[in-house]
């Protein structure tokens, strides 16, 4: 490092010191994120006192993001890269408005310079993501980048997936665990397809192991049987492997942009040819975001192991969040269509001349029905494109029969869900979908124009964990009831005695939890208690219905 570097860098620091506790009242968001690595960029340990700048904290905020990006551009010291992924991100959280924003991240692209997405890895620190063009969550949407990203790797930050210092504090180590299963390439030939396997950089994640168990076997050795399916399923599950252990000489995988995806309370799956500190030879690979793999920073499955997750759905999922958003519709879809559809003598030659994105349009419009994003509306030209793309082919009930019977198995083979809740909610919109498609498919039909694109909810608002399972262990807890002189109340006593998954079986009609809604449907609810109609899995004991109808003479107390 040169002696102009390290001066620009004590510089920052200093303007950082004081810029720190002036942006947020009893908060000093600059401490973990941007003075720590600044200061073991200059070789400092412990912050030193200073004095108050002048000027409004959020633009100085944002000149020192500016200079900070400047200083980047010409170097590549880790610490420098960690503070301006922080400083660029708070900058453009505190901008005005959402034009303003887009213009930070545009002029702070300019500056650090167009460079190939690549990721370096911070000594025992973050992954230092540079000029991402694609990141997303699990469900496929977009999360928002910048020219300079910190993603957590330690598992503990409290605003993943960037990095907010946690690192640090918790005294994370990027080391590999020496016992970890050995970094070794085996090789087995088959009768129609060659696989290579690497155990040391699996992931777990199972797509092989679902799709082609009697291929790759999760409890025998050795786990990959090359002749054990056909040649054709065993190459689709080692391009879908999302780690790289598994290959191929017979398998071409397709060309594909560099992007990142956040899998859920899983790892970061890079694909396209991201080069990882300097390798561009791996097109795909899995990296470790709990903080526990014992191959850092490859993943190596121990997120199932440490129980790590990422905050739950919301208490009602869509079907699109339930499914797993658009990568597991595109998932399904592509199946449909490479394995079902192109094998099936029925449907073949129905779709022998679709376009190449087919499947890729078919996951949108069921992401955008299913309650997701409008990416087929916005993309694809949405209702009418779709009834255009129909119009006068006069499909049949036999090819409608069939595309529904095949598109439930490539669902099966995708990973979908298989509860009984997402299953009848996906195959009524299957069996209606396909019908309103022969429907408007027939010559004559006049199918009602500029209509929306068709969403699609719960069978019955049947959702998931409104019922419990047959094959789930019995978990309820004794509740104690007050004595016959003692006074009931709702939040102590009444509430407790329904349990979510009551309050969700009946949330279409009113909320259990709420006392005002129950104080109001209170007659009608000790009704069906007494007749045994609720819950729908069991009587309640008499006591809890004594003391619900106490509850009721004593005037319903909160």
């Amino acid at each position: 490092m040169t002696t102009a570097t390290q001066n620009e860098l004590r510089t920052l620091l200093a303007r950082a010191r004081r810029l720190d506790g002036e942006l947020v009242e009893g908060a000093t968001p600059l401490s973990d994120s941007v003075i720590r690595p600044l200061l073991a960029a200059v070789g400092e340990t412990a912050s030193a006192t200073v004095e108050p700048e002048p000027g409004d904290p959020q633009q100085r905020l944002w000149e020192l993001a500016e200079d900070a990006t400047r200083l980047r551009a010409t170097c590549d010291l880790p610490e420098l890269q960690e503070a301006v992924a922080a400083l660029q991100h708070l900058s453009c959280v505190f901008a005005s408005d959402t034009d303003t924003l887009a213009e930070r991240v545009a002029e702070l692209t300019e500056i650090q310079g167009v460079s190939p997405t690549h990721i370096d890895v911070a000594p025992d620190g973050p992954y230092l993501l540079t000029n991402p063009e694609q990141l997303t969550n699990w469900l496929g949407e977009p999360i928002r980048t910048f020219p300079q990203m910190a993603l957590c790797r330690c598992g503990a930050s409290e605003m993943k997936p960037l990095c907010d210092g946690s690192h640090a504090r918790i005294g994370f180590t990027g080391a590999k665990d020496p016992e970890r299963v050995p970094d070794q390439l085996d090789t087995y030939r088959g009768v129609g397809v060659t696989v290579t396997d690497n155990r040391g950089l699996c992931a777990h994640a199972g797509f092989c192991t679902d799709r082609v168990p009697t291929a790759f076997r999760a409890t025998e050795e050795p786990f990959v049987a090359p002749s054990g399916a056909r040649a054709d399923e065993i190459m689709s599950a080692v391009r879908a492997c999302p780690s790289g252990a598994l290959g191929s000489p017979e398998v071409v995988l397709p060309h594909r942009d560099p992007a990142i995806e956040v899998s859920k309370d899983g790892p970061y799956r890079v694909t396209g040819g991201v080069p990882l500190e300097g390798d561009d030879t791996r097109e795909h690979y899995s990296l470790c975001r709990c903080g526990q793999s014992r191959n850092k920073p490859f993943c190596s499955g121990m997120h199932y192991y440490v129980d790590f997750q990422d905050p739950p759905m919301s208490e009602e999922p869509s079907l699109y969040e339930w499914a797993g958003g658009l990568p597991a519709l595109t998932r399904m879809t592509k199946i449909f269509y490479g394995k079902y559809v192109a094998q099936d003598d029925l449907l073949a030659p129905l779709f022998a001349r679709m376009s190449p994105d087919h499947p890729e349009r078919v996951a949108a419009w069921l992401t955008e029905t299913f309650g997701g994003p409008a990416l087929y509306t916005e993309q694809y030209g949405g209702y009418d494109h779709m009834v255009a793309e129909h119009a006068g082919k006069a499909l049949t009930e036999q090819w409608r029969a069939r595309w529904a019977q095949l598109i439930s198995l490539a669902a099966n083979d995708a990973g979908l869900p298989r509860d009984a809740e997402f299953r009848a909610a996906f195959a009524s919109y299957v069996e209606w979908g396909s019908r309103i498609a022969v429907e408007n498919s027939q010559p004559g039909a006049n199918p009602p124009p500029h209509m929306p694109v068709p969403r699609w909810w719960w069978v019955c608002n049947a959702t998931p964990g409104s019922r419990i399972s047959a094959l789930a262990p019995k978990t309820d807890q004794p509740i104690a009831l007050p004595s016959a002189d003692e006074p009931l109340g709702f939040a102590s006593h009444i509430k407790p005695l329904f349990r979510e998954m009551d309050r969700k079986s009946m949330s279409f009609v009113f909320d259990l939890w709420s006392h005002d809604d129950v104080t109001q449907h209170a007659e009608a609810i000790l009704a069906r208690l007494r007749q045994g109609s609720m819950p729908c899995d069991g009587a309640w004991p008499t006591d809890h219905v004594d003391a619900f109808q106490r509850w009721i003479k004593d005037g319903c107390p909160a």
